[in-house]
């Protein structure tokens, strides 16, 4: 930790320390160091794609992976026990797990992989509720699932311990009943962006949980660009927490997860040289990128893009999925900001 600058520094600055060679961000008046290393996997962190629909609103059991460090298109990994859309993805450094939705009826079915090796899914347990349209984040121990719709909004949250398998546990309520919230985590807190709390209702603020503990939800912050959306995507590393997309319309926004505050602008999504709008997309990150893959424009979405976590700009082309277009799918990876 070096000492405190004698100029202002805003909350969130990213610098290199030339004389540790390491990357620190800037949080409650102190220079703190970034977590960057990759914790498994030659290449670097793996990313999962699970599940979701694909043109037609045919829904898949398909799970795809990318190598995160590289750019190029999706491989094929296996499947899931059941064929689902609208769930949510948590890993650790080692496991993948997915809370499945829609099959379109609702099903409450949670199933893991083991994300170095390619295979099929294995049921872990069941949720507690078989709600659709969820947000799913967490640490090194605890995969959390928040808010649903089923049929109203909901403000449940539960938890699994990622290495064991059985069914999940409430962990408690979010501020507002809300689905199609984005998700991510450092490894103490998860940060749930934004969603709609009611039909044509959405919520511009940021809610944030203690990943260790149980209990409610608190205020984080809002949008500080007034956006109120639903089907962003949320990622990000240790540091900074990432939300971007959804509709009605959105950029990229980001805010630093150890302090709590409003959003600051990132960028956008670019496509040949056009802004593109992309909603219920799914995330892969590594310490350094956040990946999006796929989503809908109303077209469901092909391509894969990714940012640069600690530079403001805008996302540029990583690759395709492994042969079709798909949204609603669930995103994980071992390389996230909560490990």
């Amino acid at each position: 930790m070096a000492l405190k600058p004698p100029v202002e520094v805003p909350q969130g600055a990213i610098r290199l320390n030339t004389d540790s060679q390491k990357l620190e961000f800037y949080a409650q008046d102190q220079w703190w160091e970034m977590a960057t290393d990759v914790p498994t996997l030659n290449g670097g962190a793996r990313g999962l794609n699970i599940a979701g629909q694909s043109p037609g609103s045919t829904v898949t059991n398909s799970i795809e992976y990318i190598t995160i460090s590289t750019s190029g298109s999706a491989a094929d990994f296996g499947d899931t026990t059941v064929a689902s859309f609208g769930g949510a993805s948590c890993a650790d450094s080692t496991r993948g797990v997915h809370f499945h939705s829609h099959t379109p009826s609702a099903t409450n079915v949670i199933d893991y992989v083991t994300i170095a090796s390619t295979g099929n899914a294995t049921d872990f347990g069941d949720r507690t509720f078989t709600g659709n349209y969820i947000g799913a984040f967490g640490n090194s121990t605890r995969g959390i699932r928040s808010g649903a719709w089923g049929p109203a909004n909901k403000d449940t949250m539960e938890y699994v311990t990622i290495q064991s398998t059985g069914n999940s546990i409430d962990f408690g309520n979010l501020r507002n009943d809300t689905q199609t919230d984005s998700c991510t985590a450092s490894p103490t807190r998860g940060i749930i962006f934004f969603g709609i709390t009611a039909p044509g209702t959405y919520r511009n603020y940021i809610d944030y949980v203690t990943i260790s503990t149980t209990g409610n939800a608190q205020d984080f912050g809002e949008s500080s660009l007034g956006s109120a959306v639903y089907g962003n995507s949320g990622g990000g590393n240790s540091t900074r927490g990432i939300t971007y997309g959804g509709a009605p319309s959105a950029p990229i926004e980001y805010v630093t997860i150890a302090t709590t505050g409003n959003t600051t602008r990132f960028g956008d999504l670019i496509v040949s040289g056009n802004s593109t709008q992309t909603r219920y997309a799914s995330v892969n990150c590594s310490p350094t990128r956040m990946v999006i893959c796929g989503g809908y424009t109303p077209a469901a979405v092909e391509e894969y893009y990714y940012i640069t976590i600690a530079t403001e700009g805008d996302f540029i082309e990583f690759g395709d999925l492994n042969g079709t277009q798909r949204k609603f799918a669930g995103g994980c990876s071992n390389g996230h900001g909560g490990l």
